[in-house]
């Protein structure tokens, strides 16, 4: 898979590093000098390519080239730099996937498709959602959306009255378009089937569309 990242600070050199070792083809583009410099010098992370230029220009990505790029990943520490090579990858050279990263929660609302973001990652709202996920019982989760918001992976720690609890999972009549992937039971983890019995304080983590979550949080909550 080829990747071109935009942004060669700590996360970006970090991602890439990883892909690397994963077999992956990885371009950095990077805006300051001294950095891209720095890097090359070094040779790390190993493997990796280097380009100096400001990715907000559509000629200078026409420089990488990115017609045969799997995943652009804008994770600079500007949102509105990310926004703009989001919008400029998919819109002038159509990468299949744009990641983009949001530094400011506020700014969440902006990264959609509309500006050629396919998945939005901001740390505060995941760190929210393993907060809630780690204290919250008899509650709806959402912890990942995926393909611009038309699934979700959501988690559900059933309480000890809940109407989900010690049935079989068949016999929940769950939505068509919604699939348990798993249950944490203590230290385990359970690839469920249709006669896995849920008990008490599992965690169910269940991937959903928009239009099946109401009925699978009333399943899993329901007293």
């Amino acid at each position: 898979m080829r990747v071109v990242i935009v942004g060669g600070g700590n996360v970006g050199t970090f991602i890439s590093e990883e892909l690397t070792k994963g077999g992956h083809d990885v371009t950095i583009i990077e805006v300051e000098a001294d950095r891209v410099a720095k890097a090359q010098r070094s040779g790390e992370p190993m493997g990796v390519e280097w380009v100096l230029a400001d990715a907000c220009e559509v000629d200078n990505l026409r420089k990488v080239p990115l017609d045969d790029v799997d995943v652009l990943a804008a994770v600079t520490g500007d949102d509105e730099d990310n926004l703009v090579v989001s919008l400029l990858a998919k819109q002038e050279f159509a990468v299949p996937r744009v990641i983009a990263r949001v530094n400011n929660p506020k700014n969440h609302w902006m990264f959609t498709e509309n500006w050629g973001v396919d998945v939005a990652v901001s740390t505060p709202h995941l760190l929210t959602s393993l907060v809630e996920e780690a204290v919250s019982v008899g509650t709806l989760v959402r912890l990942l959306s995926f393909e611009r918001g038309r699934a979700s992976l959501i988690e559900v720690t059933l309480a000890s009255d809940a109407k989900a609890a010690n049935q079989d999972i068949v016999s929940l009549d769950f939505p068509r378009d919604s699939t348990i992937v798993a249950v944490l039971r203590e230290e385990r983890v359970i690839f469920p089937r249709g006669d896995t019995r849920l008990l008490p304080g599992d965690e169910v983590l269940v991937l959903v569309t928009p239009d099946s979550e109401t009925n699978v949080q009333n399943i899993l909550t329901g007293r």
